[in-house]
């Protein structure tokens, strides 16, 4: 078994988001090193991870344009079929946790090979899948886009709930229902957020936050076909809870 992780009414109290969270500082201290891989395949991939290594693809979202010297415009893909060092990337996960690592930028480097000072290509990416073993939680393969300068990217970014332990509703015996546990946002990729904190601390029995609610850097574009749907909802544990209400509310 495998699994693909991709990668926040009227009377409402409103909540607190971190508008302008910044891109995770792991970017300026986790270098991915990778190497081409010259042969692909289900079986050479075995062989690969069983040596510590994980398959990985990096590619383009937005295909690149290059003159051939004679005039010609080519589209370039940037794709590359690589290998990355396990022990390496389970090294990034202790300092940025997986729901965020698909959230998080990252620099790339494409050696020639195995202990080789040439490099081939760098740049930022960010990952968009990782291809997890089930049983045993064993990364068997890794994807990447470049996250270049000037684009723009969509990213499953992940909400964060702060506050319960202070949530008047919680306190009265109710449940957070954490409707959304991630919001896709078309981000440049300077503003890219690694997570968006939603604040509960205010928040009753009945009280929701909604999508249109949630405050971020301008420049980002939540991708939503209903933003007025609610991200969490704080919902009353009693079953005589209803009962009560609408008995005051005839009296």
């Amino acid at each position: 078994m495998v699994r693909w992780w991709s990668a926040a009414v009227n009377g409402v109290k409103r909540a607190a988001a971190k508008p302008n969270s910044p891109p995770s500082s792991s970017s300026s201290y986790h270098t991915i090193q990778a190497i081409p891989r010259e042969v692909i395949g289900s079986r050479v991939s075995v062989k690969d991870r069983a040596r510590g290594q994980i398959p990985t693809v990096v590619f383009s979202e937005h295909l690149n344009t290059k003159s051939d010297g004679s005039g010609i415009i080519r589209s370039v893909s940037r794709k590359h079929i690589l290998t990355t060092e396990r022990k390496q990337i389970q090294s990034i996960l202790k300092s940025v946790e997986l729901p965020f690592f698909c959230s998080t930028t990252f620099q790339l480097q494409i050696r020639a090979g195995s202990g080789s000072k040439a490099l081939l290509e760098s740049g930022t990416v960010i990952p968009i899948k990782v291809h997890r073993d089930e049983e045993s939680g064993k990364i068997l393969n890794l994807v990447f886009v470049w996250a270049d300068n000037g684009s723009e990217l969509k990213v499953d970014v992940p909400v964060v709930f702060k506050g319960e332990d202070a949530c008047p509703g919680i306190l009265k015996g109710g449940h957070l229902n954490k409707i959304r546990t991630s919001l896709k946002f078309l981000c440049p990729v300077e503003h890219i957020p690694s997570k968006i904190e939603i604040d509960v601390s205010k928040l009753d029995i009945e009280d929701r936050i909604f999508m249109h609610e949630i405050e971020v850097h301008p420049s980002l574009k939540l991708l939503s076909r209903n933003e007025t749907m609610p991200i969490c909802k704080v919902v009353s544990t009693d079953p005589d809870y209803w009962k009560t209400k609408k008995r005051a509310t005839k009296s």
